[in-house]
């Protein structure tokens, strides 16, 4: 199954100074290592450019060029799949946000999931497996590797 990725990956092995910069990149390197395709959503990419620019994030953020840059180089990579919302997927988004009572806090990683639910991807890479759990559809994979 391809996992989908969660914008605290890219995030993470693109801006050094965060703390588990080199576990994703160890991961992602052991993915590819055994042949993994991953899925990113365009609010993957939106999100990941807001993030890295972030002076009240980080001390030393990516200039918005650099960050354009490496959000086009994750979106054309070979191993990745483009995950589109459908019309499924806002259907799915605002069931879950009013059965699950969630705030606006819960809006994009509820549309996230609800994007890659609707392309078949259940398996997440993300360094916040709590956002996801409470959908009980994702199986969420981190930076440690997964016991087979």
């Amino acid at each position: 199954m391809t996992p989908g990725f969660d914008t605290s990956f890219p995030v993470a092995a693109e801006v050094a100074e965060h703390p588990e910069h080199a576990g994703v990149w160890r991961r992602i390197g052991e993915l590819r290592n055994e042949g993994g395709r991953f899925g990113l959503t365009t609010l993957v990419v939106a999100e990941f450019v807001h993030i890295v620019t972030d002076t009240r994030r980080f001390s030393h953020p990516l200039a918005m060029s650099e960050a354009l840059d490496k959000a086009c180089t994750w979106w054309e990579a070979k191993e990745v799949e483009q995950v589109a919302p459908t019309d499924d997927a806002v259907k799915w988004f605002l069931d879950a946000m009013a059965r699950h009572q969630l705030g606006r806090k819960r809006v994009l990683d509820t549309m996230l999931a609800a994007t890659y639910r609707s392309a078949g991807v259940t398996s997440l890479l993300t360094l916040n497996a709590a956002d996801f759990a409470g959908f009980g559809e994702f199986s969420c994979v981190g930076v440690a590797v997964s016991a087979s």
